[in-house]
């Protein structure tokens, strides 16, 4: 298309800047051909005047739409060039905080100098099994990908991770790593993907250190090859290692540290085993303070020395060499404090006695003499004869620091090498992924040595790089069968051929360095000679004869010449290598052991293994080389290690990372673009863009194609076949056809074609927009006039009306005027004559009432006298009466009393003669019974009359205080009447001066009527003011009440919260306790199912077949299936002592022996917990004793009711015996077994004796009891009858004594009272020594108690001191233990519970005996034949029938058979259609009941535990089948709520039947076996979750995410190399109907199975949590999903999943709220975002939503069509300060692996067992109904 159709007005273009490189313009004129300036307005508004060049006349980049800014993927940017990458990444990086970038086959990581939570477990979860294109840029799609295809395309490959220093080269090789160790695990017992992360720390030690760029700048090149067997579990790793800067060690610029190791060495100088090394602070030692900054903010070196040391520890390396190696490093920080001093200008001296040399050699083990000699002198050989000269200072410090570099470069070797060696595997390696982390491009304003071989390897690397880039375009096109041209890219073989080829920059260095006399100055004349003019990328600078220039791929870079030839040499004094050769430390001889077979002189050493660093493994075939390959130089080391690393390369796929530094300063996601461009242009990944740019850089599939450009087909063009339909649009939009190609499934295009296309439907889209604007407009302007219209009339109306009612008004107010004159007249009228009238009347009122209170006051003085008089007459007369009345009572008590003691006399000479009453009348007892009964009667007769009694008595005394009262009062009135006669003579003549006064008085009455007037109108304002205070405080009153009442309200309120709240936590934490319980449940059914791997691996091997499960003995615990991880343990470990000899070179038995050790420690553990049982048990049974003995006594009645017991059954038995075998004979007088059928005489006989027997049996156990009690109570009293002392009994046993006539009576009832008081008392003693005793159990039990907790206290500390991987393992640890114990106390329960048991079911048997014998004489009578022809007897056979019991019998030898026809060969779809639900559980438990009914324990046990290991053996063969599992899992809980129904507790009994109650278990208690059970259905539910996941997980994304449930509302953006899954549905695309139908065919299953309700309900529950987490996380994880139409669509599913809730009555599971997150999630997305209020809304709406979650979906939020706006940065760092105060969990995604704690509620059955039949299908014809 034409230039002038592009740079139209409004278009926007790209232009050079200085400052930020490009700038956006936009064009206020349009372009025309011809045109030398464009008219432009920067983003500022400042009119510009851009001039063209006028040679190429080439126009400004233009920019891409705002729709693909941001884009994942550079190179689906429509425009491909470097200002529209440079901004993309801008973008992104500080607008959205991504900082990983795709570009093609390239990832772009920006380092944020930041922690960012985006490398958690949870998103490596995430990112496992997804497609590279289906996520958001990262590392671990990068290492996703590389796993997949090494196990897909069984090919090795690499991730190259390259940068500048400071750019996260390192990080993001260890987060690819960390990747391969948690996606994979390890195949072995060793942990080898811990000790491959555990690599890190030490190498980072050893080999990083602080750069004025990188507080963490790797010094040197790694190549790691990560291991793999053929299941793709890593086995091992092998480490290659180049280019270590060794000049580190010996000098560091300003603001930079030396290698890492030696500061953590001195900050830990405190530790003691490092006193010895004799170190300080790093301030001391030349090598490490000359940076002058020796520490690192944030960083403690002396924790990470801990790491270092653990890192060691974990690969294998002792503490013996770990102490070693420090000594080595610490020597080297004293070797750089000698100080060497000047003898003279040619020679130089150490001091006698330096400390620093001395503490040097004794670490290093050498002769001080020769080492101080050796540092100041060398050896010069000729062929003739030695010298031994001496050098000067300079020369001296050289040799020193060479020494210095030679040990740490041998040490660093020593390092790798061990490191290799401990993730070496015996293993075969299948496959491997290696992980190159390496230097960067590097120019600096002085470069030297090191930079030219870092640059050298980057121009190999990049023409790697583009070579794998052009491969991947031809191939793309070859597969969609376009036709292609050749693309032009730059090829770096030049600039590779000037530096490594013949007569090369390398190769003429090696010439000089051979040279006698060679030096720098004249290798940088033969440079000169021989490049300059021949080679066009070999420059010489102006200004300088000692530098030279080449032109990198990146950039050109001035080289100076001088060291080089040094460097290269890298030469050491041979004589102090001897020195340190004889060193007596075992560790330094060691280092050089190989100094003869290096290949270098700096003495590194081939890689074990073929490890190559900065030198080439030597050839095999020539192990003794000459000393010329002694004598190998740095450089072709260097090269011949690069060539052998890019073999590998190109031997494997290779995945490439590029990292970017942001800034020089290292502040937190701050972005310069001038240095992001520099490396953009030196890392490759521009010229990726060329690459791409210049072919066909933007494909579309023809699907995504037709939905993105429907709008701008016509009907008429749109064809069923949607190709054709493309081609025909594209003919018609792009008229150039070379613009475009068709492939086999997608549309190729040219750079830009895609922005045209896109301007061409947003004009389309806006040109409908102005359409749809015109009519609405049109429409609310109409309506608008139409409101105006309508309001005007209002206002008329409303006017008009207003006028004629203020008219009516005014005639209605002048009305009223008229009237109120005339009454106001006549009020002031009427208002004087009643003032004047009210006068009058006031007088004549005063007068007459004086005149009456005098008349009054007469009269009442005579009233008063005359009551006074009689009430003193009446006081008289009653002292008198009450006199006399106490006299008479006093008589009467006298007389009764002597009466009673007379009485009393007698009773007690009536009671010493009890014994003879008692002698006399033998056979009392019953009367003395009666009258016992009588006498409690007459008791409470006698309490009901003292009771009353005592009423009357308060009564009496109350009356006679109140008569008290009045006396007292009357004698006071009596003195008052005294008072008041002499008072009435004083007042008379007081009322003679009164009257004198009174005339007086009358005078001055007017004055103050006067002043009372006055006084009144004060008082009435007062009152009124008064009232108003009071009406006001009234009101404060009521507003404080309120506020009260409110503020208690709210108070109520917040109580209630609290306690919801309280309640809630218990809820969680309850949760969380029971979540804990299953995890350990599911982790030791996984360490089962991984032992019985490992045995069924081990039988294999040793060609053992061990067919079936071994049973352990029936003797064991009843949860012996719980536990039988350790028995069959046990037993493997015999047979493998027998094996381990023949398998020892094939099988690593490393895992085995360990788990023994742990099992053997296990088994002590329990041996010692059993000693100290035994012991308790001892002490125990020494307190019992004791015991015993005091209550001997206290229990001599029950000894001898006991023995007394024992002979009466005795002497029943024995007539029992003796009635039996007269029956006996009379049965075998009769021939034939018919005589002993129902109706046959012999047979009713025996019924009628043995109904007899029984009901003499009950009479007689009757009167045992009765005598018993008697000879108790005789015992007692004759014990207890001198030791008590007569007492008297209370007044009210006294009077009901009276009451009796006789005698006998009498002294039976108080001997009667004794004995039951006696009986009392005891039992009250023995309660009393039973609350003694328990309260002494739970007195133990609470110590025991405390001392745990102190126990788990101290363990919680340490692990908590512990790192994560650890406390895990320690936890784990613990709980197996805590478990073992509580299951060695529940055997030592059951033991004792059994004995109890055994002991009761002796004593029925003797009473079931006599049935035994005659079931036996019966058998005896049918002869073999019979029973083999009738196995079930006639004569039975109508009982059972008739009363059948629910249960099913089988013979012990038909377990298997049972077991393997019901659980292992049972098909539970043919069970679930035709069959009961539930029916295998029923059956079992019918079998389990005649067990118990016959007693047999050992059949319980047995058919309980081969159940139980049956079912968890077809859960693991057929695991992974959702039917198989839901089967099971229903009939698991259905029988244990049969062994809860049928347990016979009265919890479980009150929702049985009658009946049901008649079929509980009768003899023994499976409590435990019913834990065990329930502990197998939560494992079963687990599997069944982990089951239903692995058929969900892969519907999920598709269906909630990408398939358009509504068709049109998302539209297809376009999208880059890394295609994602297409978001239309194609054939076998999941959708939303996928999905429900999925949840439909669950449901289904698991009603059909008869899986409880509320079961259901929790696996939906269950179901629903990880469409949402899923759904919500991969949302998290991908940019192109955040948009306001994905919000709708994902509304619109979850609507379709709560309908379907609705449908099947689950609301009220709690599934809808576990979708929460996701639909606050899409409401976020559609919400609009821009306003301070908007921000309010949204932290009030997604509560559910965490703040990380918050922020990401907003970062991520991408606008599909131009008319939508991006979230601006300033509205989400609103949201972050408005959830700033939000206590929450920092994680970004939600934990899909999370299993809520499942409950299994008591659901009984109402199905009747004697109803069930056994149909035919099951093959179950030996179990017989019962």
């Amino acid at each position: 298309m034409a230039a002038s159709e592009l740079y139209t007005k409004y278009a926007r273009v790209w232009i050079p800047d200085s400052e930020e490189v490009w700038r956006s313009a936009e064009l206020t004129k349009d372009y025309k051909q011809g045109d030398t300036v464009l008219h432009l307005q920067l983003e500022d508004g400042t009119d510009l005047e851009h001039k063209l060049d006028p040679k190429t006349k080439n126009l400004p980049h233009l920019r891409n739409p705002d729709i693909l800014v941001g884009e994942n993927d550079l190179t689906a940017l429509s425009y491909l060039h470097e200002p529209a990458v440079l901004h993309n990444l801008k973008v992104r990086f500080i607008d959205s905080k991504l900082i990983y970038t795709y570009c093609g086959i390239v990832l772009v990581a920006i380092n944020p100098y930041e922690t960012l939570p985006i490398y958690g477990t949870d998103i490596i979860n995430a990112y496992s099994g997804q497609n590279m294109g289906d996520m958001d840029p990262h590392i671990f799609a990068v290492a996703e990908e590389a796993y997949k295809q090494m196990a897909r395309d069984e090919r090795n490959q690499s991730i190259i991770v390259s940068g500048e220093s400071g750019a996260g080269k390192t990080v993001s090789a260890k987060y690819a790593m960390r990747y391969f160790a948690t996606v994979s695990g390890s195949a072995s017992e060793a942990n080898v993907e811990e000790k491959v992360l555990a690599s890190n720390p030490i190498m980072e030690a050893i080999g990083n250190a602080k750069t004025t760029r990188n507080d963490n700048s790797s010094r040197f090149g790694k190549y790691i090859e990560i291991g793999f067997d053929k299941k793709y579990h890593i086995i091992g790793a092998n480490m290659r290692t180049y280019l270590l800067e060794k000049s580190r060690v010996v000098f560091q610029a300003d603001e930079e540290r030396n290698y890492h190791v030696f500061y953590q060495l001195c900050a830990s100088s405190h530790v003691p085993e490092f006193k010895a090394l004799k170190l300080g602070s790093a301030d001391v030692f030349h090598y490490t303070k000359q940076g002058r900054n020796p520490v690192i903010d944030g960083v403690d070196d002396a924790k990470e020395m801990s790491t270092t040391r653990n890192a060691f520890t974990l690969l294998g390396i002792n503490e013996s060499y770990q102490m070693g190696l420090f000594q080595v490093l610490a020597a080297i920080l004293h070797l750089g404090n000698v100080d060497v001093k000047d003898r003279d200008a040619d020679s130089s001296i150490i001091p006698p006695n330096n400390s620093h040399l001395m503490v040097f050699c004794e670490l290093m083990g050498v002769a001080y003499q020769d080492m101080s000699h050796w540092l100041c002198h060398k050896k010069l050989k000729t062929a003739a004869e030695t010298y031994i000269k001496p050098i000067p200072k300079l020369q001296a410090i050289n040799a020193r620091d060479a020494l210095a570099k030679h040990i740490y470069a041998k040490l660093f070797n020593w390092i790798v090498d061990h490191v290799n060696k401990a993730l070496h595997s015996t293993v075969k390696q299948h496959s491997f992924i290696g992980v190159l982390d390496i230097y960067g491009f590097e120019t600096f304003e002085i470069n030297s040595f090191e930079q030219f071989c870092i640059n050298y390897a980057n121009e190999k690397l990049q023409q790697q790089f583009n070579m794998h880039v052009f491969k991947l375009e031809q191939e793309e096109y070859m597969k969609e069968q376009i036709p292609w041209t050749l693309i032009d890219f730059y090829d770096n073989q030049p600039c590779i051929n000037l530096i490594e080829a013949k007569m090369g920059v390398l190769d003429l260095l090696d010439e000089e360095c051979k040279m006698p006399k060679g030096s720098d100055d004249s290798w940088a004349q033969k440079l000169y000679n021989t490049h300059l003019k021949t080679c066009s990328l070999f420059e010489k600078p102006r200004m300088s004869n000692k530098a030279f220039i080449i032109q990198h791929f990146a950039d050109k870079v001035e080289y100076q010449c001088e060291g080089f030839l040094e460097k290269n040499k890298d030469t050491v004094n041979e004589e102090q290598i001897h020195v340190l050769k004889a060193s007596k430390f075992d560790l330094l001889v060691e280092l050089f052991r190989d100094e003869e077979k290096a290949t270098s002189p700096t003495g590194v050493a081939p890689a074990t293994g073929g490890r190559t660093r900065l030198s080439v493994k030597p050839d095999k075939g020539k192990p003794d080389k000459s000393s010329k390959e002694h004598k190998k130089t740095v450089g072709l080391q260097f090269r011949n290690s690069l060539q052998l690393l890019m073999e590998t390369l190109n031997a494997t796929t290779p995945h490439y990372v590029r990292c970017i530094k942001p800034n020089d300063y290292k502040y937190a996601f701050t972005f310069d673009p001038k240095r992001a461009v520099q490396q953009l242009r030196a890392c490759g990944v521009l010229e990726t863009i060329r690459i791409s740019a210049a072919g066909f850089p933007s494909r579309w599939t023809y699907q995504e194609f037709f939905s993105r450009y429907r709008v701008l087909m016509k009907q008429k063009d749109v064809l069923p076949d949607k190709k054709m339909t493309c081609k025909n649009v594209l003919e018609k939009l792009v008229q150039d056809p070379d613009k475009y190609q068709f492939g086999k499934t997608k549309i190729f295009f040219r750079a830009g074609q895609v922005a045209y296309l896109e301007k061409l439907r947003a004009d389309k889209l806006r040109a409908a927009c102005i359409r749809i604007q015109k009519t609405i407009r049109c429409w609310l302007a109409r309506k608008k006039y139409l409101r105006m219209k309508h309001a005007a009339i209002t206002i008329q109306r409303y006017v008009r009306g207003y006028q004629a009612r203020c008219l009516a008004t005014f005639l209605r107010r002048t009305r009223a005027a008229t009237i109120i004159q005339k009454y106001q007249r006549m009020y002031v009228a009427r208002s004087s004559y009643r003032r004047k009238q009210a006068a009058a009347l006031a007088m004549q009122c005063i007068l007459r009432a004086f005149m009456a209170r005098q008349l009054y006051r007469a009269l009442l003085r005579e009233h008063k006298a005359i009551i006074i008089q009689k009430m003193v007459r009446g006081w008289l007369a009653r002292q008198w009466y009450k006199r006399s009345l106490a006299a008479v009572v006093y008589l009467q008590c006298c007389m009764r009393r002597m009466r009673a003691k007379r009485e009393l006399k007698k009773l007690k000479i009536e009671a010493r003669s009890v014994e003879h009453y008692k002698k006399l009348n033998i056979g009392m007892e019953n009367k003395i019974m009666q009258l016992q009964r009588k006498i409690d009667d007459q008791n409470k007769d006698n309490r009901s009359l003292t009771e009353r009694l005592s009423g009357l008595e308060v009564t009496h005394a109350a009356e006679s205080e109140r008569l008290r009262r009045e006396l007292s009062r009357l004698r006071c009135a009596e003195e008052d009447a005294k008072n008041s006669n002499n008072r009435v003579i004083t007042l008379q003549e007081e009322l003679e001066r009164l009257r004198a006064e009174l005339q007086n008085t009358q005078k001055e009455k007017k004055a103050i009527e006067e002043w009372a007037q006055k006084y009144q109108d004060e008082m009435e304002q007062m009152i009124s003011e008064l009232k108003d205070q009071n009406n006001l405080l009234k009101n404060e009153k009521n507003d404080l009440n309120r506020l009260i009442q409110e503020q208690g309200q709210q108070w109520t309120e917040k109580m209630q919260r609290a306690l919801k709240e309280e309640t809630a936590q218990l809820e969680t934490d309850l949760n969380e306790e029971r979540s804990r319980y299953q995890n350990l449940l599911s982790e030791h059914l996984r360490l089962e199912e991984k032992y019985d791997d490992l045995k069924e691996e081990i039988s294999l091997t040793v060609n053992v077949p061990k067919p079936g499960h071994r049973r352990t003995d029936s003797t064991h615990s009843s949860n012996e299936s719980e536990y039988t991880y350790n028995s069959e343990f046990a037993e493997s470990e015999e047979g493998s002592r027998g094996v381990e000899d023949v398998t020892k070179a094939s099988l690593d038995m490393a895992l085995f022996l360990k788990l023994q050790k742990r099992v053997t420690e296990l088994e002590q553990e329990k041996q010692g917990l059993q000693n100290e049982l035994d012991r308790r048990e001892e002490q125990f049974q020494r307190a019992r004793a004791r015991d015993d003995e005091e209550h001997k006594k206290a229990r001599s009645a029950e000894l001898e009711y006991e023995s007394l017991k024992r002979q009466e059954l005795e002497s029943e038995n024995k007539k029992l015996k003796h009635n039996l075998n007269e029956m006996r004979q009379s049965l075998m007088s009769n021939a034939g077994a018919v005589s002993a059928a129902p109706g046959s005489p012999a047979y009713k006989v025996l019924l009628d004796q043995l109904n007899s027997s029984n009901e003499e049996l009950e009479v007689r156990k009757e009167e045992v009891l009765i005598l018993r009690s008697q000879l108790v109570s005789q015992k007692e009293a004759m014990q207890h009858k001198d030791e008590k002392e007569t007492m008297t009994e209370p007044l009210h046993y006294v009077e009901d004594v009276q009451k009796l006539g006789d005698a006998k009576e009498i002294s039976q009832a108080y001997m009667g009272l004794k004995d039951t008081n006696r009986l009392l008392e005891s039992q009250l003693q023995a309660q009393r020594r039973s609350h003694e005793s328990e309260l002494e159990a739970l007195r133990g039990e609470l110590q025991s108690v405390k001392e745990e907790n102190n126990r788990q206290q101290q363990l919680l500390a340490q692990n908590l001191q512990l790192p994560p991987e650890a406390r895990i393992e320690a936890s784990l640890q613990h709980e197996i233990t805590r478990l073992t114990n509580e299951n060695l106390d529940l055997m030592e329960q059951l033991e004792k519970q059994d004995k109890t048991v055994r002991k009761l079911k002796k004593q029925l048997k003797v009473f079931a005996k006599k049935i035994n014998d005659l079931e036996g004489g019966q058998i005896e009578n049918v002869s073999p034949g019979q029973m083999a022809d009738e196995p079930i007897r006639p004569v039975s056979i109508p009982r059972r029938e008739k009363d059948f019991q629910g249960m099913l019998e089988y013979k012990k030898e038909d377990e298997l058979k049972l077991v393997k026809n019901l659980i292992l060969e049972l098909k539970p779809r043919g069970v679930a259609v035709n069959l009961i639900p539930g029916l295998p559980a029923y059956i079992l438990f019918m079998c389990l009941r005649h067990a118990d009914y016959i007693n047999d324990d050992q059949k319980v046990r047995s058919l309980l535990t081969s159940t139980i290991n049956s079912i968890k053996k077809i859960l693991k063969k057929r695991g992974d089948d959702f039917e198989t599992v839901s089967f099971w899992l229903a009939n698991t809980c259905r029988f244990l709520h049969c062994l809860k129904q049928y347990s016979g507790d009265e919890q479980f009994m009150k929702y049985n039947s009658p009946k049901q109650n008649e079929h509980c278990l009768s003899n023994f208690d499976l409590a435990e076996y019913r834990q065990v059970l329930s502990d197998l259905a939560i494992q079963i539910y687990q599997q069944l979750i982990k089951c239903m996941e692995n058929i969900l997980q892969p519907m999920i994304v598709s269906g909630m995410l990408e398939h358009e449930t509504i068709q049109g509302v998302s539209g297809v953006k376009p999208t880059g190399l890394r295609k994602r899954t297409s978001s239309i549905a194609d054939e076998g695309t999941y959708t939303l109907d996928s999905i429900i139908r999925q949840l439909n065919s669950f449901h289904s299953i698991m009603c059909q199975h008869g899986t409880d309700p509320e079961l259901i309900k929790q696996v939906v529950k269950q179901q629903f949590y990880i469409v949402g987490a899923v759904t919500l996380n991969n949302l998290l994880l991908r940019k192109d999903m955040c948009s306001w139409s994905k919000g709708m669509q994902i509304r619109y599913n979850v609507s379709q999943l709560e309908e379907w809730l609705r449908d099947k009555n689950l609301m009220v599971c709690g599934a809808k709220e576990t979708l929460e997150p996701l639909i606050q999630a899409a409401q976020l997305l559609q919400v609009k975002k821009k306003t301070d209020e908007d921000a309010e809304a949204i932290c009030s709406m997604c509560n559910a939503l965490t703040t990380a979650q918050i922020v990401k979906v907003l970062n991520l939020y991408t606008p599909v069509n131009a008319f939508e706006e991006r979230v601006s940065v300033t509205f989400i760092r609103t949201i972050q300060n408005r959830l700033r105060d939000r206590k929450e969990s920092p994680q970004l995604l939600l934990d899909t692996k999370i299993i809520y704690p499942v409950t299994f509620p008591f659901n009984p059955s109402s199905l009747a067992l004697e109803t069930i039949q056994i149909p035919g299908s099951l093959n179950l014809a030996f179990l017989t109904r019962v």
